[in-house]
């Protein structure tokens, strides 16, 4: 059997196929960036224009009593059935970095933990901008960013020792950009909380493609964002999850008009919100949330843990075409080979990388 003619019986073996039809799709379309930007939901890109011509063209203010307020509620109890999350865990708004700022800034006001903060070379670039910056607020110890004899792979015993020598705030990102290495979520959380310590995992490139269950792993805080496994088109708002053994400890450093008990009373003195809603800040971005509110509704339906097994069977199908055809011709294979240390995408390298993407691009747009 050929690669083709196994591509095809793979095909109609999917419980998943049905599926392609929700999807926006151009013509001879070849798409790998699914892990930077999702795919356009038809019946998302329908509600985007109800939401436009009609509750904003025609209801106007009256769209937020009609349709709007509760859209951020409706779409955080989307997520809590996604991610397996007690009611009022999660908060959905703002940017991934504002979200990650908001914790691990709270966090350290707590003094629940020790306050040095720990990240790792694996991590994206950003949040570690974000705990450097909040380690000069506090005028902490230097973040410690924990290095590995290579970039595929965390080494997890030097992750354990640092955090039994120096506890503290620890944010990982659950799938790395990089390479795909996915951590062991429930091992590490629990190692945390052995040591005096918290974890704030980063399911950016996680979440969506794999299955993420916050209450068998112990999780206690996450951030995340929308719009690449889960659909939610270019800049949709990002969540932040806070397990609610702790939220009582935390407060948001940014005190804003939604964060309030009582936002539409106007009061002139500050009150926070109770338990998650204390982290809400300013008006919710509603066209993006209405995109996203369906684009969560396929995910929910075609089911997480189906999702992960259809990416690992996608994903090993690859990597033997890629050692059969371009492995000879001086690629490299980036991502772990093991399907329990990947996520979602895989990453090449070749001496001549960057020619390589510009041919195709170039060939695409002939």
């Amino acid at each position: 059997m050929n690669s083709k003619e196994k591509a095809i019986a793979l095909d109609k073996k999917d419980t998943l196929q049905l599926f392609k039809k929700e999807f926006v799709h151009a013509e001879n379309e070849i798409y790998f960036d699914g892990n930077s930007l999702g795919k356009l939901p038809i019946a998302a890109g329908k509600e985007l224009t109800n939401a436009i011509e009609n509750q904003w063209g025609k209801n106007l203010i009256r769209s937020w009593n009609d349709h709007w307020l509760s859209l951020t509620q409706r779409i955080a109890t989307q997520l809590g059935r996604l991610l397996n999350a007690k009611e009022n865990e999660i908060l959905i708004g703002d940017s991934t970095s504002v979200n990650l700022y908001k914790i691990i800034f709270s966090l350290m006001a707590s003094e629940k933990y020790p306050n040095q903060l720990l990240t790792d070379e694996l991590n994206f670039p950003t949040d570690n901008y974000i705990l450097q910056g909040i380690e000069k607020h506090f005028k902490a110890p230097k973040t410690l960013c924990l290095a590995y004899p290579n970039t595929t792979e965390a080494q997890l015993e030097t992750i354990e020792k640092a955090l039994e020598e120096n506890p503290g705030i620890l944010c990982l990102s659950l799938v790395t950009y990089k390479s795909a290495y996915l951590y062991p979520m429930k091992r590490l959380n629990q190692w945390a909380k052995e040591n005096n310590s918290i974890i704030v995992w980063d399911l950016s490139h996680a979440v969506g493609a794999i299955h993420i269950d916050f209450e068998e792993t112990q999780t206690l805080a996450a951030v995340g964002c929308t719009y690449k496994y889960l659909n939610g088109g270019p800049g949709s708002p990002a969540f932040l999850y806070v397990n609610k053994a702790i939220i009582s400890h935390l407060n948001s450093p940014i005190q804003g008009w939604f964060g309030h008990a009582n936002p539409f009373e106007f009061s002139s003195e500050y009150q926070a919100a109770e338990g998650i809603e204390k982290f809400k800040a300013g008006t919710p971005s509603i066209l993006s949330l209405v995109a996203l509110e369906h684009s969560l509704s396929i995910t929910l339906k075609a089911g997480t843990q189906e999702i992960q097994e259809k990416s690992k069977a996608l994903s090993q199908f690859m990597l033997d075409e890629i050692e059969r055809e371009l492995l000879p011709l001086n690629y490299s294979i980036e991502s772990p080979r093991d399907t329990q240390k990947r996520g979602s995408h895989l990453s090449l390298s070749h001496p001549e990388g960057w020619r390589i993407c510009k041919a195709l691009l170039e060939g695409n747009n002939k």
